[in-house]
């Protein structure tokens, strides 16, 4: 199955970029799709064959799960490489466009339980966040 991608550009440098995305005490500040939704908790081993824990949840309670991710490659502000536990592969790129500004593109393989174009909304939604809290701080 062909990989979706998701990107944005962000008006940060691309040290602080890199940290906010792999930061727990960062990650739990943007690391859902929508408001209705929490990421109480984040780990993150950023090192080939370390991990990334994440619980996404359902503010109400209603509905959650948690995501384990395992390093396959890390360049630091350059790219990262890892996989879940059923398999998908996904692929973060940093690039620095200029002093202040950064793009940050993630190459996924779907799941096959959602409708393609409803993944893909999803994924934009939380790097649409992830921008948004880069840009406050």
């Amino acid at each position: 199955m062909q990989k979706l991608t998701v990107t944005t550009e962000i008006n940060k440098p691309i040290n602080d970029v890199w940290n906010f995305f792999n930061n727990p005490e960062h990650i739990v500040n943007w690391n859902f799709a929508h408001e209705s939704w929490e990421c109480p908790l984040a780990k993150n081993d950023l090192k080939v064959g370390g991990r990334l824990e994440v619980r996404m949840q359902a503010k109400d309670g209603s509905f959650g799960f948690d995501l384990v991710g395992i390093y396959d490659e890390v360049k630091d502000n350059e790219s990262i490489k890892y996989h879940f536990e059923d398999g998908r592969e996904i692929e973060v790129i940093f690039e620095k466009l200029s002093d202040n500004k950064t793009r940050v593109t993630e190459k996924f393989d779907p799941e096959n339980q959602n409708p393609l174009e409803m993944q893909q909304q999803g994924w934009q939604a939380i790097l649409d966040n992830f921008k948004n809290y880069s840009e406050s701080i």
